[in-house]
């Protein structure tokens, strides 16, 4: 065994040994040691500032796009979220110990389902330092604990805001280890991890799609997917134009390097030149470059819009996360609906249109996590669900699906009481 290996069966050790100690703590306990974790990262906010500016200034130097260093960044501002985060998710009902059902036996044995913690949670995560504060709080909340892996490019990020939760918590009474980030930017972690089953009960990777299926053949627990946000918004031939693009604006351009943003923009033909005349200026105005197919193509070069090119096969089934848009002219709904059936990852698609037949046949045709009539694909999100921070958003089916918050992080188990029944 490697001194990486090591270390890291370690890390998994002792969060085992957390995981048993997390799962006895009552909600009272838990929102006392989340109230405490938001304060230190307040006061050590400055530390955490530093530590990203080291980051933020490797990846400049390393040539990462301005949508990766936006996704690194913190502000002061952003911190703040983080610690509002984490007094929210303190506020939020506790699921664990939830009885689910519960039912008597003609024999007279009682039994319960009941919420109770999965137990050790690993995460592997790419670029958002955010995601260590909210993994983390998620998870204790839920009495798990946590071993976390972020990308290298915010080691010292991360790394700052784990030495953050684990001071204020430890003050409130948290359990060593229940908070660990592996403090490594070896990629062999990731592998040492997925293969880890005697210490970690599932894992959850979050970022690219090499990542994700490096992590997939590595596995040896369950793997919760968060894959690629190819999200769709189709503007209907029934839709109110400038509704669709105060949407298609905020779905692609409000924050363009997160997996909820619009990556391929669908228009029916019937309204296309209206849309387009309208939504060109809007678009170019924001700097947002097109990468059409024929029909869009013809239409928005006869507006002269400034950035467009030509779309091949590759176009419709690529995450651009930067102010770059997939656009293309369909026939109709069924046509729309097959598109995104073909192309898209089943995260987040949007219709938008007047017509409430044509809005649930798309709710119900289209097989995403979230699926939306007349909203942006930006509310894919935790914080705007009402679940508080969240954990990433699942493609899979099972366990989990969509964003994944505190009921997410839990399982059950049945609890059995009886007075000397015994099986005939």
């Amino acid at each position: 065994m490697t001194t990486l290996e090591q270390e890291i069966h370690t890390i998994g050790r002792h969060a085992r040994a957390a995981s048993r100690a997390l799962a006895r703590l009552d909600a009272k306990q838990k929102n006392a040691i989340l109230t405490a974790m938001a304060d230190e990262l307040i006061v050590r906010s400055p530390e955490i500032l530093a530590a990203n500016a080291e980051d933020i200034a490797a990846a400049e130097k390393n040539g990462l796009t301005k949508a990766s260093i936006d996704r690194l960044r913190l502000t002061s501002e952003r911190v703040a979220g983080m610690a509002d985060g984490i007094r929210q998710v303190a506020g939020l009902a506790d699921p664990v110990g939830e009885i689910l059902r519960e039912w008597t036996r003609p024999n007279g044995i009682s039994i319960q389902k009941i919420r109770t913690p999965i137990g050790v949670i690993g995460i592997i995560y790419e670029s958002r330092p955010n995601v260590t504060a909210d993994a983390g709080v998620l998870c204790l909340k839920t009495g798990n604990a946590v071993i976390l892996r972020g990308g290298s490019e915010a080691l010292a990020s991360n790394l700052a805001i784990a030495k953050a939760l684990q001071a204020g918590g430890l003050n409130a009474g948290l359990p060593d280890h229940s908070i660990q980030l592996i403090p490594t930017k070896d990629r062999e972690a990731v592998k040492i991890m997925a293969a880890m089953d005697e210490f970690m009960d599932v894992i959850i990777p979050r970022g690219g799609h090499s990542l994700i299926e490096a992590v997939v053949t590595a596995a040896r627990m369950p793997v919760i997917k968060h894959y690629d946000g190819i999200c769709h918004v189709y503007v209907d031939r029934e839709a109110d134009l400038p509704m669709a693009l105060g949407i298609a604006i905020n779905s692609k351009c409000q924050r363009p390097g997160v997996c909820n943003a619009m990556e391929t923009l669908l228009v029916h033909h019937d309204i296309a030149d209206a849309f387009f005349a309208l939504a060109a200026p809007a678009f170019a105005e924001k700097g947002v470059e097109f990468v059409a197919d024929a029909g869009a193509y013809e239409k928005l070069s006869l507006l002269g819009y400034p950035k467009l090119r030509a779309a091949d096969d590759a176009t419709w089934r690529t995450e651009w996360l930067d102010l770059i848009l997939s656009v293309s002219v369909v026939d109709d709904t069924a046509a729309a609906i097959a598109h995104i059936e073909t192309h898209g990852s089943h995260h987040s698609d949007a219709i938008v249109t007047g017509n409430p037949q044509t809005a649930e046949e798309f709710l119900a045709s289209v097989d995403s996590s979230t699926v939306y009539w007349n909203a942006s694909t930006r509310f894919t999100d935790g914080g705007e669900f009402g679940f508080g921070a969240e954990i990433g958003i699942s493609t899979d089916k099972l366990h989990a699906r969509g964003p994944m918050g505190l009921e997410e992080l839990t399982t059950y188990k049945y609890l059995i009481r009886g007075e000397g029944q015994i099986r005939p």
